[in-house]
């Protein structure tokens, strides 16, 4: 692959509210953007990336991951923001929804680390210029990518660390909460499927038979949860591969070999079936219990949801599926499917504690107080959050006699909680 030519700096077109709903080639809802940042190269006329500050209805910044991906998209930014906005104030989190992202190849990235520091050092200047937006590690970013941006905004802000700019889900012995060593994404997971066992009738974890469709940052960490909760992980997939085996994957060898090169590609374990990097969505369509999509959005579609089957579907990714495709698959297959926003917050709330600690230095004791590291106090948090929410959604589809599903009142609540004045005054942290 040839090497990306980066500009020295990126140059931003800012748009504001008022501006946006003038457009109709940027998406809009009644909740946002409140702000729009096209990064691009004006010498050679090239879009790099967005930033999209989608709602600060409950807090001064927006939080939310920076995602590459080579075919990424305006549309697909703004609809992972908005997501941001439902899920931080479903979370009762006192912060806003964002996100951002460059189009760019995460493997050529991967590949090139000296390369990603230059990229991540260009965006800490444009960042610099937008405090409403606090970024965080989302799908081909990790937490030296965000200590590169925090130690880019400690220069910038002479020397001052604690400024609470971001980046967030830092290294922890850099002060920072390591979302993804810590799989804090998946803690919120397994406690939503725990969660759900009190509800779903005649449903078990353990014997469940397990599809993760994009095996990183949380679909590595959630099979394992689910595996030493009893289930068998019977397929997982990532770029390279999608891997099928009817009595279970190694999961022990597929958290080894993930971060190597062709990754899941290298793996030696029996497999029942293989499916190529053209075919990969077709693991989709395995039947089981559980299916986890945790990669990007819009795999569940017109084209396949005619031909998932399962049990109940954990939403690890953002936006995986639409609504339309969620109640197709609820009224023809019973299928439950637990909305993305609700389920998948572990990440967002430890990364607004962190963006907490680093700004008050009282709740920073109060955080570490428990073990040192602060893990126990954001896993308790991540833990009591999902489980109040998922509990409170099937009690509300109970009193509806079944009429509404788990993404009605999911949206309901995030509604609620982004409009209600009481309610937006209120934390869960």
């Amino acid at each position: 692959m040839e090497p990306y030519e980066l500009p020295d700096w990126f140059e931003t077109e800012v748009l504001l509210e008022k501006d946006i709903k003038a457009r109709t080639d940027i998406p809009h809802d009644e909740f946002g953007p409140a702000k729009v940042v096209r990064l691009h190269d004006g010498l050679r006329n090239k879009t790099w990336g967005y930033i999209f500050v989608h709602n600060l209805n409950r807090g001064p910044v927006a939080i939310g991951g920076t995602r590459l991906a080579k075919d990424l998209t305006l549309e697909e930014i703004y609809g992972l923001a908005r997501a941001m906005s439902f899920k931080n104030a479903a979370a009762m989190l006192p912060v806003g929804g964002g996100k951002s992202g460059f189009i760019i190849d995460p493997e050529y990235m991967f590949a090139h680390p000296e390369e990603k520091t230059r990229l991540m050092e260009r965006f800490a200047k444009a960042l610099w210029s937008i405090p409403e937006y606090v970024p965080g590690p989302d799908m081909g970013t990790n937490e030296t990518d965000m200590q590169v941006l925090y130690d880019n905004f400690t220069q910038f802000s002479g020397g001052k660390t604690n400024h609470g700019r971001g980046g967030i889900g830092r290294p922890k012995d850099k002060g920072g909460i390591p979302l993804d060593e810590w799989g804090l994404t998946a803690h919120g997971l397994s406690a939503a499927i725990k969660t759900a066992e009190k509800f779903e009738k005649d449903f078990r974890i353990e014997g469940s038979r397990v599809v993760i469709q994009g095996y990183g940052n949380v679909g590595s960490p959630i099979a394992t949860k689910l595996r030493d909760a009893g289930a068998l992980i019977v397929g997982a997939s990532d770029i390279h591969v999608a891997l099928y085996n009817e009595n279970g994957l190694d999961v022990d060898q597929l958290n080894a070999i993930r971060r190597k090169p062709n990754a899941l590609a290298n793996y030696e374990g029996k497999i029942t079936r293989k499916f190529g990097p053209d075919e990969l969505d077709k693991l989709l369509e395995i039947s089981c219990d559980i299916l986890v999509p945790a990669a990007r959005p819009g795999v569940i579609n017109s084209t396949n949801c005619d031909r998932i089957s399962t049990r109940i579907m954990l939403q690890g990714a953002n936006n995986p599926c639409t609504a339309k495709e969620e109640t197709h698959l609820k009224k023809s297959k019973g299928i439950t499917c637990m909305t993305d926003w609700i389920v998948n917050a572990g990440g967002v709330i430890a990364g607004a504690i962190e963006y907490c600690m680093d700004t008050d230095p009282e709740y920073r004791k109060k955080v570490l107080a428990t073990d040192g590291t602060g893990r126990e106090y954001i896993e308790d948090r991540i833990t009591r959050t999902v489980a109040q929410n998922v509990e409170e959604i099937y009690e509300r589809i109970k009193s509806s006699n079944g009429e509404l599903m788990f993404r009605d009142i999911a949206r309901t609540i995030g509604h609620e909680r982004l409009t209600d004045e009481k309610l937006r005054s209120q934390e869960w942290m």
